[in-house]
């Protein structure tokens, strides 16, 4: 049975979106970039939808943490050092929130740029600025999960998989974004099922951290505190979500030009599913530690 010392950080529905969003925002900027180095001309559609979600999402992100913090002007204090005599950029690479806050700060940087690409307002960024910004991307998509495993919360960490999962499901949900929405804007029918598939093969490997997820905590003694009451219920739902998505990869790969009516027929369904299971994975990870 592992040991904890800790009072549980009674984080809530503030910290809860941060991580759901934060995954989307990275990973739909990552998935913009894949599509823009190795798609081609008829991904543009997706490719601005891509890029222009970012943004918005990072400012609502921003937007939790300092409510989270209860007084939102000490958000500044994470970056800026405001020490008498001592002043100059509060960057400690030994704290993971503060690491945290300094990820999602440069990666604003990179999603403004690939906002005003996707209004059209600059021409399309250098591969290397799109990759090292995708760099960010994945990092903000997974840190969250490597966050809480770094604390001496019980269950959060007594296991190695939490980044893995949070980064796999972020990629996953953004994928099923980018497809769901893509629909709305035109998006060409084997962009979505290209979209589709990768939806797929991202859900199986979040199964996969997820069996290791059970596997690490059992080892631990810590099952219990995320496998009882409605928690098990909520595991149920997030299992049965990857169940269309896991399916469709192998479906969609077999589509060609008279199977897009099939296509279009889940083209709504299926992402809610994937993007409301990714939100309850992280409510249960997140809350049935804490209570």
């Amino acid at each position: 049975m592992a040991q904890h010392f800790v009072h549980p950080p009674n984080w809530t529905w503030y910290i809860v979106s941060y991580f759901f969003l934060a995954g989307l925002a990275g990973g739909s900027y990552v998935l913009a970039t894949i599509l823009r180095l190795w798609g081609s001309q008829r991904d543009e559609a997706v490719i601005r939808l891509g890029y222009l979600i970012p943004l918005p999402l990072c400012v609502l992100c921003a937007i939790f943490l300092t409510i989270d913090l209860g007084r939102p002007l000490a958000f500044w204090h994470m970056l800026i050092n405001t020490t008498p005599g001592n002043g100059g950029l509060n960057f400690k690479y030994w704290s993971p929130m503060s690491v945290g806050v300094w990820a999602l700060s440069i990666f604003g940087l990179f999603s403004l740029l690939a906002f005003f690409e996707g209004l059209g307002r600059l021409r399309p960024m250098p591969s290397a600025v799109t990759i090292v910004g995708s760099f960010f991307g994945l990092f903000l998509a997974g840190y969250t999960g490597v966050l809480l495993s770094v604390s001496n919360q019980p269950l959060w960490s007594d296991t190695y998989a939490l980044g893995g999962l949070f980064l796999a499901s972020g990629l996953s949900g953004s994928a099923a974004l980018l497809a769901w929405l893509g629909h709305y804007v035109n998006g060409d029918p084997s962009t979505e099922a290209r979209l589709g598939a990768a939806d797929g093969y991202f859900a199986i490997l979040e199964l996969l951290f997820i069996l290791a997820f059970f596997v690490t905590v059992a080892m631990a003694g810590t099952i219990g505190r995320t496998l009882s009451g409605i928690w098990v219920v909520l595991w149920i739902l997030v299992l049965a979500s990857l169940i269309p998505a896991i399916r469709g990869a192998f479906a969609r790969t077999t589509i060609s030009g008279g199977g897009t009516a099939a296509l279009a027929q889940t083209a709504i369904v299926m992402p809610i599913i994937v993007l409301i299971g990714v939100f309850l994975m992280r409510i249960v990870v997140v809350f049935s530690a804490q209570f």
